[in-house]
């Protein structure tokens, strides 16, 4: 079988006032259509950095090493993501073949849009749909990832919502293009046991 996607020496470093700082060094692996995959590590040891490589999300100081690669199996082609330049190149693997729930939602949700704007935005933008249609998926996420009520908490604004409820707004938002890959940043980190058993 094919893989979704393949990563191959990975080495990534940043640019800072004392010099390059390697934050990960020769990372490879490949991952397969029903695969779960596991980055283990100690804080700091360079995993949320080797998440976000495969979507190009690092911040601009971000430099690869010649010999990174990292391919996708999307669309029937492969896809050089190292190479991707411009927005439009980006979207098939930003809101594409790729979503990821990142770890802190409260940093992530915009604050001044309720959440089912933020989730029919995405659903707008990536797969085409009317206000009215987006607005309609919006709802059947928010009832999928069981936020009780969804017609109404739809129109709730982030800090209307509890830890465990945000995240899952989140993750709403993750599968709303119906990724091929689906990147969980700790996903669970500031939340009780209990909300982190539901979210699993």
């Amino acid at each position: 079988m094919t893989s979704l996607i393949d990563v191959e020496n990975l080495t990534l470093s940043f640019r800072t006032d004392e010099g390059l700082v390697t934050a990960v060094e020769d990372v490879s692996f490949s991952l397969k259509k029903g695969e779960v995959m596991g980055l283990v590590g100690e804080s700091g040891s360079g995993k949320s950095v080797t998440a976000k490589a495969l979507m190009q999300l690092n911040p601009g100081n971000a430099v690869y090493d010649p010999k990174s690669k990292i391919t996708l199996h999307a669309e029937g082609r492969e896809v050089d993501v190292l190479s991707l330049k411009k927005a439009a190149e980006l979207k098939i693997v930003r809101g594409g073949a790729i979503s990821m729930i990142f770890q802190e939602p409260m940093t992530s949700l915009n604050p001044v849009y309720t959440i089912g704007e933020q989730i029919a935005e995405v659903l707008r933008r990536h797969q085409g749909l009317g206000t009215r249609a987006a607005w309609s998926k919006a709802i059947d996420l928010l009832d999928a990832v069981r936020i009780p009520n969804p017609k109404a908490r739809v129109n709730d604004y982030p800090h209307q919502l509890s830890g465990g409820q945000r995240q899952r707004v989140m993750i709403a938002i993750a599968l709303a293009c119906e990724p091929k890959i689906l990147i969980a940043d700790e996903p669970t980190t500031a939340l009780d046991v209990t909300v982190q058993a539901q979210i699993f």
